[in-house]
């Protein structure tokens, strides 16, 4: 059975449609889901894409996790359902404690448009479970508060129990530790800077995305 992917749209995001045809050009099938929508029945993983939900007022996310359909996120995942965070995703996920830490503006207050090597820290979560220990992945990255920072105790707790998935093998916006993507003790949610759905075409010059985006329809395929 092909996956149902709900792509969550608020109003400022402007990722959808990639994310949307990043996983159908990879054999699943997307919807996209309006923000203010109270279900999420049907969906088998949920995307939150980049963008500027309601134009970042206050800080990236901090509005957009009062949304309506957050609340149907949070029991998306609760049940176990895959939820994945892409840039402004990732914000919102960690504002809305979906995962721990924060999003600060990036070292040196530029605002960063390039391309970034991963180096693959864990497959054991709904993003990497079918990419390789170890892999370097070439992604792009396009974001101006991407800088991740946690306590020494939740840094420590993320490392003891592997949950740092992805780490820059060169830092670009001085996330702590390197990190570039994190899940939760569930392993189900899981959220990155880096734009997978932007690397998973030949046609857009890589195809480093894709363990990454497969692994999330791996994931929804066993719910």
């Amino acid at each position: 059975m092909t996956a149902r992917v709900g792509v969550v749209l608020f109003p400022g995001s402007n990722c959808e449609f990639d994310a949307v045809e990043a996983i159908r050009h990879l054999g699943g099938d997307a919807e996209i889901v309006w923000h203010e929508a109270s279900s999420l029945a049907g969906f088998d993983a949920v995307i939150i894409p980049g963008g500027f939900a309601h134009g970042d007022y206050l800080r990236p996310g901090a509005i957009a996790r009062f949304s309506p359909v957050m609340e149907a996120v949070t029991a998306f995942a609760a049940d176990g359902g895959p939820v994945v965070g892409i840039c402004n995703g990732f914000q919102i996920l960690t504002e809305a404690g979906l995962l721990p830490g924060a999003l600060q503006k990036n070292a040196g207050l530029k605002f960063r448009c390039d391309t970034a090597i991963l180096r693959v820290e864990s497959t054991n979560s709904a993003l990497t479970n079918e990419a390789t220990l170890g892999a370097e992945l070439r992604i792009p990255i396009n974001h101006f508060e991407g800088n991740y920072t946690c306590s020494t105790e939740t840094l420590a707790e993320l490392r003891d129990a592997d949950r740092i998935v992805l780490r820059y093998v060169e830092n670009p916006n001085g996330s702590v530790d390197d990190i570039a993507g994190v899940c939760n003790e569930g392993r189900n949610v899981v959220g990155l800077m880096p734009h997978p759905e932007r690397a998973s075409h030949e046609l857009l010059g890589s195809t480093d995305g894709r363990p990454l985006l497969l692994s999330l329809l791996a994931a929804a395929s066993r719910q």
